[in-house]
């Protein structure tokens, strides 16, 4: 069966909404913090809550295609199968329909709609052991649906169980996975040799305990299918950078470098890197909880996926421009539909990729010449010692504190001095690099951990008074500029506060007087900051204004300043806005595309 991306994601969500889903569309992709990552790695990732217990406003049965990251294997990108960015299909029940109807669903979908002879369709289900079961339950169904026995294999609890590592009381259970011939063709396929994996069904209906588990008073299931794979697979294809996802972005780089593809080789492992590391930055940018690179946090890992696309558009001899131009390709011929946010952030993205392209470009080739010397000094090293004993083994380690050198003065990330140290048979001293770096960590540990709240670098009494004041200035934003405006950003110290915000031009001399008397105007009316907890459809039902909705669980932090500004918000603030002083803007400028930076004090 040949199929588009565009396609197959219409499919999946079609047969679901017909089984009486509710589409609940895809999330942030960037970490909310309550799950302890920086990036939703996984489709059931954000609808945690729910699988342990929460109602979700939408109902008992859901699904979407949720875009993911994961960078944990990212030196394998560059090879047929490995992606930074990815989305999984998924469906739910939250203590609705269990495993008779789930087994008959994902069969028909797999059967009907994809078109898989059940002749070949192989499964496996949990074996059992002294904890829970075996699973005889869900292998009488795939039976009864017409799956042959002898395609139904039971694997034991690394194989098909699911569980959260480390917690107790959390639902758990087995799954049951779905495989397929990687050859349909060919005859008499061997499992599992022949097969790949194109899908599971866990069905939660255990909890777990600190001795073992217990039956569950409802079962959920979560089901979760690989969209690139299942494309991929769909297509009759080997290589995941030869679905319509990627051979634009691929054509691009053919013409831009003047070298082909199917010619392989380092020329076709760069342009891999290159179509992936884009559209992983353009997804992160232009994500509605948008990051930009920087050397903390998540802004480290984009600017470490960034700076490694930009080396490799040199590798392949084409500027690192060339970002953008495989950028637009996405944009406007994959995901314009699927992800409309990424061409109303189009100007932005690109003008931000730019931005890390120059920084970077301007160190790199001195950087390179710096890694050089460090090449160049352990091979003299090795060379003399060898004279004085020719016993001596070769030194294969890059020093801690010239690895932290490329990074603090040429913007090297560590990863990239241990990837072009590799390639020399070396090894880059992270315990050292460490210690260089332990002032650096210490400075950004709260905003790492996503300690902070509000852009606060602390929480001491100035620094939280400079907070209340941004609820002031983005409501007074909306009065003197437009009811659109809204915070993009900001950042507080106990010196002064940071604040961006969406706005096309310029503000006038007189538009930031306007600002400055009207938040100063509240300040003098000493007006109570009232706090409260209430729900988020609440919350919303009362026009409270949320930043970044996402980030919100079910249960919302509400500040109320008079009838002036209602904001959803965690961090802290005073009791009354008479404390905050006399409010001055010091510098409005641009801060990107469509997006201005007022700075201001508290005098």
């Amino acid at each position: 069966m040949k199929i588009t991306g565009k396609e197959l994601r219409q499919k999946w969500l079609d047969f679901y909404t017909s089984k009486g889903h509710t589409d609940i569309g895809a999330v942030s992709l960037i970490g909310d913090g309550s799950t302890g990552v920086m990036f939703n790695v996984a489709g059931m990732q954000p609808l945690m809550p729910y699988l342990l217990g929460k109602p979700h406003p939408a109902g008992k049965r859901l699904c979407n295609v949720q875009g993911c990251v994961r960078t944990v294997d990212i030196d394998s990108v560059g090879d047929a199968s490995h992606f930074t960015f990815f989305e999984m299909m998924g469906n739910w029940s939250l203590g609705d329909y269990f495993k008779k109807e789930k087994t008959a669903w994902t069969f028909e979908l797999l059967t009907r709609v994809f078109g898989l002879d059940k002749e070949k369709l192989c499964t496996t289900v949990f074996a059992g052991n002294e904890s829970a079961p075996r699973d005889e339950e869900t292998a009488s169904l795939l039976i009864g649906l017409g799956i042959k026995a002898e395609h139904v294999f039971y694997l034991p609890k690394e194989d098909n169980w699911w569980e959260l590592e480390g917690t107790v009381g959390t639902p758990c259970g087995p799954d049951n996975e779905w495989f397929y011939p990687l050859d349909p063709e060919k005859k008499d396929p061997v499992f599992p040799e022949d097969y790949v994996e194109i899908g599971n069904d866990v069905y939660m209906q255990y909890k777990k305990t600190e001795t073992g588990y217990e039956p569950l008073g409802r079962g959920n299931v979560d089901t979760g299918f690989g969209f690139d794979r299942m494309l991929l697979f769909l297509n009759g294809l080997s290589d995941g950078y030869m679905t319509d996802l990627f051979t634009g972005a691929i054509a691009k780089l053919e013409a831009l470098s003047g070298k082909k593809y199917a010619d392989g080789g380092e020329n076709r492992r760069a342009m891999r890197i290159i179509a992936d590391h884009t559209r992983t930055t353009l997804m992160l940018i232009g994500d509605r909880c948008g990051i930009l690179p920087s050397n903390v946090g998540a802004g480290y890992i984009l600017r470490r996926i960034m700076r490694r696309a930009i080396r490799y558009c040199r590798q392949l001899g084409i500027p690192s421009s060339a970002m953008c131009e495989v950028a637009r390709v996405f944009i406007h011929e994959v995901y314009s539909e699927a992800y409309p946010l990424l061409r109303e952030k189009e100007s932005y993205i690109l003008e931000e990729i730019e931005k890390e392209a120059a920084r970077f470009e301007a160190t790199l080739v001195t950087g390179m010449k710096e890694f050089e010397k460090c090449l160049q000094g352990i091979a003299r090293k090795n060379e003399f010692m060898k004279k004085q004993d020719p016993a001596y083994i070769d030194e294969t380690v890059i020093g801690g504190k010239q690895a932290f050198r490329l990074y603090d003065t040429y913007g090297f990330p560590l990863e990239l001095t241990e990837e072009l140290a590799a390639e020399h048979g070396l090894t880059v001293d992270r315990v050292g690099f460490e210690a260089a770096f332990k002032e650096h960590q210490e400075r950004s540990r709260v905003l790492a951990k996503g300690e902070a709240k509000g852009g606060l670098e602390s929480h001491s009494e100035m620094a939280i008074k400079y907070h209340t004041a941004t609820h002031l200035l983005n409501a007074a934003l909306k009065v003197v500029l437009s009811p659109d405006c809204n915070q993009r950003g900001s950042n507080i110290t106990d010196e002064r506060m940071r604040f961006d915000f969406n706005f096309e031009r310029a503000m006038t001399p007189e538009e930031i007087k306007a600002v400055e008397d009207l938040v100063n105007e509240k300040i003098k009316e000493d007006i109570p900051v009232v706090f409260r907890e209430m729900s988020l459809e609440e919350a919303r039902k009362e026009n409270f204004v949320g930043v970044f909705d996402s980030k919100y669980g079910d249960v919302v932090k509400t500040y109320t300043i008079g009838d002036f500004s209602k904001e959803m918000c965690g961090g802290p603030h005073v009791e009354r806005t008479g404390v905050l002083g006399h409010f001055k803007i010091q510098k409005e400028q641009s801060s990107s595309a469509g997006v201005r930076r007022i700075k201001a004090v508290l005098e």
